[in-house]
């Protein structure tokens, strides 16, 4: 085995793709993390995100990283990728490890460094504020201390502004530097207007016109550069403390899997931690354990608890040969059971690598946002340097600058970035909660558009396993006999049939008799001898070629089950017709309540399947399924969903097996059972972990709730800039005598971004 060197997967040479380096052989697990490798240079810390580069932070001030070697990424711009921590070229925020995650809560680097500066802010910025307002509750400090009063407040502004607001400043530049103008650029051109006409005031006061003199002294303006720069702190450090919250569903799963193992070696049972435990080893699990790693039951029953991974609340049975889930809880009794998945390959592992790239991954819809936030922040310069020319004009340069700082400051784009960033993350994480995969958020907001769901008939809308649904007998033979002595001769049969017939007489405890003379007929039927009797099954045919005449009863009720979609064989015992078994794939008991519910959400429903015309409109009569298209070949099923879009249709397609997979890629939204095969899940947009159609239904409302969700944030944002940009810039003055305060704007602001939040963070608590 090999680790791939850009996402640190485990991968297996012989299926991986490789590539080349200073005479080394590196693996990779896909094209994507094999060209990220090619277009990275070798140096760490190098960009790998193509046209980015890394920012110019000090390196002092980077989040201290557990793996400088790491793959980190923006959460809000999951294009920019390098190796190593730093900062965003595009919105400043501090990168994050793209693949790391850790169970435990600890604390995120940023948020100590910005809960720090938070506090030096609040340390010097309230006796500053306190300063700065005694000359106008009547107190004269500023007559009292003179040119003392402006020196004072120098000193107190210096270490918020100039320390506190370092970060601001850092982005900003930053932002000019890549030519990505964001929230930062305008916050730092606002406090550095105000803090650098301040200092100019105290130290050339004579310099200022007569315009600028308020009560004897140049107007000051320190306190809006500090209170500014705090308030933009506490949005910073409430922001990153709910975009933490953000992560508790990764967090939570990543929890579930137990930190050691009990590992069987030798008749010894000793406590192992997990990552020693290799594919192969048997484990001991006792009642209220978690089950360690994926595997098979090898010894002993039990019930174990899935419903963290699977969203099913009733325990599930287990006994030798059934399948476990690593991070599930046993309930009763003890087993042992063999490694088969271990580390990043078993379904937790994958389910915590889907979630997390899927919550970085973009929206179609936030192109909308990004396209805004290009021209938003040179059109808000624009408007500020408008306010401060027109406001110059009127004779006033205290104005000027207080108006041009509040435009800066109440415009700032955090809302409009943070907007579907925020409720994508969350939602996501909702749905892996609930047992809903989903893999990119693109897909999240094209499933709110399909009108069309097709789903494939055996294991999605039924069992995928053929049973026995009646037993029929004539007199004098019983129904026991009868399936008694079919499941005797079915025993030597391979036959997809038997296994039901078999199943069925165990769960009536009958026991098999010894079969002799045992002869299969192809396409028509078996026959052998049972205690000295002759026993036939099969089809009418074969019975009729024996000479053994059909009972009219059981043959009208054949005709009859047929029509019903079950598959129907004859039973005659001694040369005499005995009975008849029907046989079928029987609908999950959820189904029909989930279709039911997909009509009520508007969708319309097509099977695609490539069973007999007669059971397909049976199955499709019993559900109320729209549209049927049965005896489908493998092939055929991607054709018959292109053709539905190309009718106008947008399509979810649900499947589960192999054959499902071309559908499964061809459909606006692929949508694979959990417990279907491997290909079909690659092939997937969408996996519900347990294999019930009543997770699409969440699904739907899930992509419905989140859309509307991101239209919310986005409606806040937009008006939020809209009202509050001219009324910053003073429009309402003329008629209201209303002027906009720097200190206001940036409380507003910070309002702004936090509604944002609080809006996404609904979605937790939201119903599915």
């Amino acid at each position: 085995m090999a680790i791939d060197p850009i996402c640190h997967m485990t991968v297996d040479p012989a299926t991986a793709l490789s590539a080349e380096r200073d005479g080394e052989t590196y693996y990779f697990c896909c094209e994507h993390c094999r060209r990220k490798f090619l277009d990275s240079p070798a140096a760490p810390r190098q960009s790998v995100a193509g046209e980015l580069q890394p920012s110019h932070k000090p390196q002092d001030l980077s989040p201290k990283p557990q793996d400088p070697n790491a793959v980190y990424t923006c959460p809000m711009h999951p294009e920019v990728e390098q190796i190593g921590p730093d900062l965003c070229p595009k919105c400043g925020m501090a990168l994050e490890p793209k693949f790391a995650a850790s169970p435990t809560s600890e604390e995120d680097p940023e948020l100590l460094d910005m809960t720090e500066r938070l506090k030096i802010g609040l340390a010097f910025g309230v006796p500053l504020v306190l300063v700065a307002m005694m000359p106008m509750v009547g107190f004269g400090l500023d007559e009292w201390l003179g040119a003392g009063f402006g020196w004072i407040q120098l000193l107190l502004a210096t270490p918020v502004v100039l320390w506190s607001g370092l970060p601001f400043f850092q982005r900003a530049w930053a932002s000019l530097i890549s030519r990505n103008l964001n929230m930062f650029t305008l916050i730092a051109l606002g406090t550095a207007a105000a803090y650098l006409y301040s200092v100019a005031a105290v130290l050339f006061p004579g310099k200022f016109p007569q315009a600028g003199v308020e009560h004897g002294h140049v107007a000051l303006y320190f306190e809006a550069a500090a209170v500014i720069t705090v308030l933009v702190l506490v949005g910073q450090v409430l922001e990153l403390r709910a975009r933490r919250r953000t992560g508790s569903a990764i967090r939570e799963l990543l929890a579930l899997a137990p930190p050691t193992a009990r590992l069987v070696r030798d008749g010894e049972v000793r406590e192992v931690p997990l990552q020693e435990v290799h594919p192969g080893d048997v484990l001991q699990v006792l009642p209220g354990d978690k089950v360690p790693v994926d595997g098979k039951v090898v010894e002993g029953k039990s019930s174990v608890d899935e419903s963290m991974v699977t969203g099913e609340p009733i325990p599930v049975e287990k006994e030798s040969g059934s399948p476990v889930i690593g991070g599930t809880v046993n309930q009763t009794g003890a087993f042992r059971f063999q490694a088969e998945r271990v580390g990043s390959e078993t379904m937790l592992a994958r389910i915590v690598q889907l979630v997390a790239e899927a919550q970085r991954s973009r929206a179609p819809i936030q192109r909308t946002a990004d396209a805004v936030a290009g021209w938003f922040v040179p059109a808000v310069a624009a408007v500020a340097l408008v306010a401060f020319l027109a406001w110059l004009s009127l004779g006033s340069l205290s104005l000027a600058v207080v108006n041009a700082v509040a435009v800066l400051i109440i415009a700032c784009p955090c809302a409009l970035g943070l907007a579907t960033p925020m409720s994508i993350m969350v939602g996501i994480g909702r749905g892996a909660k609930e047992g809903i995969l989903i893999k990119s958020a693109e897909v999240l907001e094209v499933m709110e558009r399909v009108d069309t769901v097709a789903v494939d008939k055996t294991g999605t809308l039924t069992e995928g396993r053929p049973r026995l649904t009646e037993c029929a007998a004539t007199i004098p033979f019983t129904e026991n006999e009868v399936l008694q002595m079919a499941a005797s001769v079915e025993r030597q049969s391979e036959h997809p049939l038997a296994r039901a017939v078999l199943e069925a007489a165990a769960e009536r405890r009958l026991d098999t008799l010894a079969v002799s003379d045992f002869r299969s007929v192809t396409g028509s039927g078996i026959e052998g001898t049972v205690r000295g009797r002759r026993v036939v099954v099969g089809k009418p045919a074969m019975l009729k070629g024996q000479g053994i005449e059909l009972a009219p009863l059981l043959d009208e009720k054949a005709v009859e089950l047929r029509r019903n979609g079950r598959t129907v064989v004859f039973v005659a015992i001694g040369g005499r017709h005995a009975g008849l078994l029907a046989v079928a794939d029987p609908i999950k008991p959820t189904t029909r309540d989930a279709v039911r519910s997909l009509h009520r959400l508007g969708l319309r429903v097509v099977m695609l399947t490539g069973d007999s015309e007669s059971t397909a409109r049976a199955v499709a009569r019993d559900l109320d399924i729209d549209q049927v298209e049965a005896e489908v070949k493998p092939e055929e099923k991607h054709q018959r969903v292109r053709a539905l879009r190309a009718a106008g249709r947008v399509v979810a397609m649900a499947g589960d097996g192999i054959n499902d997979a071309p559908a499964l890629a061809e459909a606006d939204a692929g949508i694979a059972m959990g417990t279907g095969t491997d290909v079909a899940i690659q092939s997937a947009d969408v996996i519900l972990v347990k294999g019930d159609l009543r997770g699409i239904v969440r699904a739907f409302l899930l992509s419905r709730r989140t859309m509307r969700n991101i239209r919310q944030n986005l409606f806040f944002a937009f008006v939020y800039n809209l009202l509050g940009v001219p009324i910053a810039a003073g429009v309402l003055y003329p008629f209201t005598g209303l002027l906009l305060s720097p200190m206001i704007a940036a409380a507003a602001m910070s309002c702004s971004s936090l509604s944002v939040v609080a809006n996404a963070l609904r979605l937790r608590t939201m119903r599915l």
